[in-house]
């Protein structure tokens, strides 16, 4: 692969950018605070806007390995980050990245998490030059399920415990696109 780093990505409704520390206060609002949102994840949800400027402080700091990537998600009529879309994993042994989101509860089932992620998946495939992209979600959460279905991504299989998130050690379910099964 030939790692590019976060890159900015338009699509029709949304600007894919990096998140900067000016985006702390719309981030914590969005989503960061809001634990329903991180409830399947694998970071727990921020109690002081503090937390999410010093995340926002390591993200800037880790755009300078072209070997990372996470995208603040941006729709154009909101004009403010409601989300994230990232490589998890990368690994450059497989040509395989390993894809997560988020979202806040506000913005869901508006078609941003899969209109993001759909446009992520082309800048791998088309552009770093990636062979497989795969995600996981636990069975609890079937609507990241569904995201990854919608953006032709195919089931592969559950992890039994293979995950520890707020839930604990939970299994996850494996969905993942080929290149060639791409578009």
């Amino acid at each position: 692969m030939e790692h590019k780093g976060t890159v900015k990505l338009e699509t029709k409704r949304l600007v894919l950018r990096r998140f900067e520390y000016a985006d702390s206060e719309a981030a914590f609002r969005n989503w960061t605070s809001d634990p329903m949102v991180t409830e399947f994840l694998r970071w727990k949800n921020h109690s002081a806007l503090s937390e999410t400027q010093s995340l926002a402080r390591f993200w800037e700091e880790k755009y300078r390995d072209m070997r990372w990537y996470h995208w603040a998600i941006v729709p154009k009529e909101i004009g403010e980050p409601v989300g994230t879309v990232s490589a998890a994993n990368v690994y450059d042994d497989t040509d395989t990245i390993e894809v997560g989101y988020c979202i806040g509860r506000a913005f869901q089932n508006k078609g941003y998490t899969t209109e993001a992620l759909h446009a992520v998946m082309g800048f791998f495939f088309d552009t770093v030059g990636a062979c497989r992209i795969e995600a996981k979600h636990d069975p609890r959460n079937p609507a990241s399920g569904r995201v990854m279905e919608k953006c032709g991504m195919t089931y592969e299989g559950t992890l039994r415990r293979s995950e520890r998130t707020n839930k604990g050690v939970v299994d996850v379910r494996v969905y993942s696109i080929l290149r060639e099964e791409y578009r």
